[in-house]
């Protein structure tokens, strides 16, 4: 399993860490019954024993699992683990609930001119004064995202204290936007200098990044939103329907 995984510029402790934690997250490990001892585990990922309790070590602090002196390794029930993922739905009313599940720290907060990419997006001018707010999503101590968001100042301006205190699709709202509907597109990525450090993650490590536009219900797009999602702690759900009788058939995205 673990070769799946080596042509990735990732450490292998944390190679070996992202199995386990795929492993225990599948009730692979009863939380009644110990995990294989270092030595076993060490020679099955055919590393030091060193290396191992390094991907051990991650584990542990995620409350995935515990050691008990004399006893073993044990796997924590679900009421007792740390890192749960949280979904990533497209309706928009599950982004907004999942908001409201996390902690968010504000990192950077600036009125700036709009660029040409972002300009394009929000289907503004170039030179446009848009909001840019950078935040740090985190769910029970733990990081999961960081996320860059351009509002168009006509739109709104919010506060540090208010992108703490609520998502921002919610304040939208409440400034009196009819939010309508997003595209989003997810693609691989990997933790850069700047965000690998915010999201506990060494340098390189896979990432899932994200590009979403939201639109009011005039389709006038009104955030432009890039995250970095760790893939540990998130996934990406969608229901697919068919629509139409006439061959090809389409499947429509109900999620």
């Amino acid at each position: 399993m673990l070769s799946q995984t080596t042509s990735l510029p990732v450490p292998r402790y944390h190679q070996i860490y992202l199995v386990l934690r795929e492993r225990l997250a599948a009730g692979e490990f009863a939380a009644d019954a110990p995990l294989p001892g270092e030595v076993a585990l060490a020679r099955t990922f055919g590393v030091s024993r060193m290396t191992l309790r390094a991907a051990l070590g991650l584990l542990a602090q995620e409350k995935l699992i515990v050691r008990r002196r004399g006893r073993g390794t044990f796997a924590c029930g679900r009421g007792q683990s740390g890192a749960a993922p949280a979904p990533m739905l497209g309706l928009l009313e599950n982004l907004v609930a999942n908001g409201l599940r996390t902690v968010v720290k504000v990192i950077e907060l600036s009125e700036v001119p709009a660029g040409s990419e972002v300009a394009e997006a929000l289907r503004i001018s170039p030179g446009d004064p848009v909001q840019r707010a950078v935040r740090l999503r985190s769910y029970r101590g733990s990081p999961v995202s960081h996320l860059t968001t351009f509002v168009p100042a006509s739109i709104a301006r919010f506060s540090r204290k208010e992108l703490s205190a609520k998502p921002m699709l919610q304040l939208l709202e409440e400034a009196g936007v009819s939010l309508a509907g997003a595209d989003q597109t997810v693609s691989a990525g990997l933790a850069d200098p700047a965000t690998a450090p915010l999201l506990n993650l060494t340098l390189g490590s896979p990432l899932l990044s994200v590009r979403r536009v939201v639109y009011d219900e005039g389709g006038r797009p009104v955030q432009l939103l890039t995250g970095l999602y760790r893939p540990d702690r998130y996934h990406y759900r969608m229901h697919l329907t068919r629509a139409g009788t006439d061959v090809p058939s389409v499947w429509v995205s109900g999620h």
